[in-house]
Order: structure tokens, then sequence, then C-alpha cells
């Protein structure tokens, strides 16, 4: 697990697990596992939460994954035009 300055990760991890859990996720979506594997089970079920979190691109790639739902993207929508 990766030291975070605004975070005391212990305190957090023992005082409120759910949160803490979210909060893991949302990092670990947003910023990469860094060797962790993401849980489909767990994502699943916080994903109410998370999906509101975490940045859209991730979350269309995240939905992709666990239920095949497909966007279409608008034009001009790809990551070498601006």
């Amino acid at each position: 697990m990766v030291w975070h300055w605004s975070v005391d990760v212990k305190k957090f991890q023992k005082e409120n697990p759910r949160a803490f859990r979210l909060w893991r996720l949302e990092q670990l979506i947003n910023y990469g596992p860094q060797g962790e594997k993401l849980s489909r089970k767990e994502i699943r079920k916080y994903w109410r939460e998370l999906k509101e979190r975490i940045d859209p691109e991730e979350k269309r790639l995240i939905e992709f994954f666990l239920w095949r739902k497909v966007y279409s993207l608008p034009p001009r929508k790809f990551f070498w035009e601006k």
C-alpha cells in the first residue's frame, strides 16, 4: 500500500472500514492498482457510490468490462484530439 500524505490509513481503516474500502477502491481505480488486483465482486458491491467518485473514462471502461455496457463516443472524443 502506498503512503498517503493526507490520510492516516491505519486509523481510517480501523475507525470506518466501509468508508476506507470505498476510498481505497476509488484511489486504485483513479490512480492505478500499483500491483494490487481489483476485485470484481467488491467493485460491483460498491458501484453505486463509486461511479460518482471516479474518472468518467474509467467509469465507462469498468461498465464495459463488468456489464458489457457500450457507449457511442461523441464526435472528436479521442485521446489525440482536443
